[in-house]
């Protein structure tokens, strides 16, 4: 089963993709949302929601071409959703890509993007991240993959506690070729928002709206990486204003162990 919120993101890039002019394009993205995108679209915001996914999906794009810029050679994406970035950014050839999700996502997209070819060597697999010894499989099996790894999680951590997302980040700091993490995080008064203008409508377990720590970036610090650049989201998309004060900041972190 595909979350409705991997639905809501990939409908948001379509969206945008057909504005004139897009923050940027996303071809792929209306075929992802599928018949459930055209099912959720009458109930999806089009203020906040759609201005604050549009930002965070811009600065994702920048932050991650800034790292293979600086010479990263595999990107990992933990819990990659219904993401295109493999297709739809101007990726070296060389560049692996690896995506990490459950099993019905994984396969969805295989299925779906079946006739599409990427722009670099991607690599998909189908992995419960909330599974402890099985992540620290993946992520050990990796240190001879590449010399330098940049791990990418789009909107995954909010749906964490703080001890999972303290777990996680330590199990990330393990590997010495792992070196750059890029995520998101909401402010506490983020995440209140959040939860009382989206929560109710999100009827799975794993779609609990809880991580937005007190301590911002710094909360990862004791956790083997350190804020290096952030919070990216104080620039304007289109000229937009007011809802962007509210998206959640786009943070790179450096190891720090």
């Amino acid at each position: 089963m595909i979350s409705e919120t991997a639905i809501w993101a990939a409908l948001c890039r379509a969206r945008e993709s057909e504005r004139d002019p897009p923050s940027f394009r996303d071809p792929l993205a209306r075929r992802l949302a599928g018949q459930a995108g055209s099912q959720l679209a009458p109930a999806l915001d089009e203020g906040v929601t759609h201005a604050a996914l549009v930002a965070r999906t811009v600065w994702f794009d920048r932050c991650i071409m800034q790292e293979i810029d600086r010479g990263v050679n595999m990107v990992l994406n933990l819990a990659a959703g219904l993401d295109s970035r493999p297709y739809r950014l101007p990726l070296p050839s060389t560049l692996k890509w690896l995506e990490v999700d459950l099993s019905d996502v994984i396969e969805y997209k295989r299925r779906v993007l079946a006739d599409e070819l990427p722009n670099c060597a991607l690599t998909r697999v189908s992995l419960d991240l909330l599974n402890v010894d099985d992540r620290r499989a993946l992520f050990g099996s990796l240190q001879s993959d590449a010399e330098t790894v940049l791990i990418v999680s789009e909107g995954y951590f909010i749906y964490l506690s703080d001890v999972e997302v303290g777990s996680l980040a330590r199990d990330l700091a393990g590997p010495t070729n792992f070196q750059r993490l890029v995520v998101d995080l909401a402010s506490p008064t983020l995440l209140r928002v959040l939860q009382r203008r989206i929560g109710s409508r999100l009827t799975s377990p794993r779609e609990v709206l809880k991580f937005g720590p007190e301590q911002g970036p710094s909360f990862f610090v004791p956790h083997g990486w350190r804020p290096v650049v952030g919070p990216t989201n104080k620039n304007h998309v289109n000229g937009a204003t007011g809802p962007l004060r509210i998206v959640s900041g786009v943070y790179t972190f450096a190891r720090n162990l």
